[in-house]
């Protein structure tokens, strides 16, 4: 029996139970998750600096290093988010759209867990957390997959969630982690469906490419995060700068980081030089089509490749466009469907960019570093998806669920 199998019977076994937890029972999982994190945030930080030396000496990529990194603020945050997710409604058992039809059945749906969940990830000891406190609620077993990088990190946190689960009375096995960095594993939990029912990959291509080829169960996916910010003839200046500068600046490293500015040529000659002031002096470099090459002398001419590029780095990639049905055009061409944004006052322009851009974000007015479950209100999430079926976008408790028919009568026949 390999360690798969032992992990996956343990969590088939666990996942009836933890479907018909009570919410105080669940709840009460979570607020002691907080606790715990809280009484061992200095002993998180110092094993996490530890992991953070090893990926250094090691050469990991510094995309994958800002990633595994812990400081007082992120522990913080995955404490919020934890709590924010006891504070959310539980939906597991929720009917809706119940009607009558002509044959007087009442007919509705009943929201209902997916079962067991394995998720395989990179670098954040964050998703631990995330993803633990995420299926618990939504009535789900879960098997954790860490990278190796964080191995001693997730190990602290998985202690932290294992003490929650048995002072609630919920069984440990239901959130269970791979312990030891051997990749068999990963191969073997792909492999495993007769216990998972859905995979999730939070990292890079070639992992979420590998899960999608392999995997023999439904995989909840997305593989690029090349978001866009275009700046409409009708933006507000300022605005349009704080909503860029923030969209590229705040953390290179995450998947809604924005990748590819696009701006109308009207107001180009304006707008340009003042983004790429700010861009300079925070040591970003500038790839750029021809036209504005001609207006920043500090810009590098782009490549076919650039407009392709997910940087998750101090890297942009800049185009001049006729109007707002070119910039779509080229975030249709370009995009991975993650999370696009526009900047205007004008509500024509606006509504049809919310409405044409096939993304699984679209924002108005709003930098695409708020592509996040916690910004969201969801508490935190497993992953974003920019999948068309079961779900797209941050998923957080709903979207770690399914539905039932629920057929009600008074014992009516056929």
């Amino acid at each position: 029996m390999t360690l798969i199998d032992s992990l996956g019977k343990q969590a088939k076994a666990a996942a009836p139970l933890i479907a018909a937890a009570s919410t105080t029972q669940k709840n009460r999982a979570l607020q002691h998750l907080a606790q715990e994190l809280e009484a061992q945030a200095q002993h998180i930080l110092a094993v996490n600096a530890q992991d953070m030396q090893a990926a250094g000496e090691k050469g990991l990529d510094a995309a994958l290093a800002e990633r595994l990194e812990l400081n007082p603020k992120r522990i913080e945050s995955m404490i919020d988010g934890v709590r924010q997710i006891a504070a959310l409604p539980d939906p597991i058992g929720e009917i809706a759209a119940m009607k009558t039809n002509a044959k007087r059945l009442q007919v509705g749906r009943m929201r209902v867990p997916l079962g067991v969940i394995g998720i395989i990830y990179e670098s954040r000891p964050n998703v631990s957390i995330d993803a633990a406190a995420l299926c618990l609620k939504s009535g789900n077993a879960v098997i954790l997959r860490g990278g190796s990088e964080a191995l001693n990190t997730n190990l602290v946190l998985q202690d932290c969630i294992e003490r929650s689960l048995q002072a609630a009375g919920l069984p440990i096995a239901a959130v269970q982690m791979i312990k030891d960095s051997d990749r068999r594993h990963v191969q073997d939990l792909l492999q495993a469906a007769d216990y998972v029912d859905v995979l999730i990959p939070r990292g890079g291509k070639g992992l979420v490419k590998l899960v999608s080829e392999q995997a023999r169960m439904p995989v909840i996916k997305h593989l690029d995060g090349i978001c866009h910010i275009y700046v409409d003839k009708a933006a507000d200046m300022d605005k349009a700068l704080r909503i860029v500068d923030n969209g590229k600046t705040y953390r290179y490293g995450i998947c809604g980081a924005t990748e590819t500015l696009l701006v109308h040529q009207d107001i180009a000659a304006v707008f340009l030089p003042s983004i790429a002031e700010i861009f300079v002096s925070k040591g970003v470099e500038i790839r750029a089509c021809e036209q504005t090459c001609q207006l920043l002398p500090q810009a590098k001419s782009a490549v076919e490749e650039d407009w392709r590029s997910e940087y998750l780095a101090p890297i942009i990639s800049v185009k001049i466009v006729a109007d707002i049905d070119s910039a779509i055009a080229h975030i249709e061409a370009y995009g991975s469907h993650h999370t696009d944004a526009i900047v205007t006052e004008n509500l024509a322009a606006a509504q049809q960019f919310l409405r044409q851009v096939d993304s699984a974000s679209v924002m108005l007015n709003t930098p695409t570093c708020f592509a996040d479950g916690y910004e969201y209100g969801l508490g935190a999430e497993i992953g974003i998806s920019t999948d068309k079926i079961h779900w797209r976008g941050p998923v957080g408790l709903e979207g770690l669920t399914s539905q039932k028919f629920i057929i009600i009568s008074d014992g009516i026949t056929r």
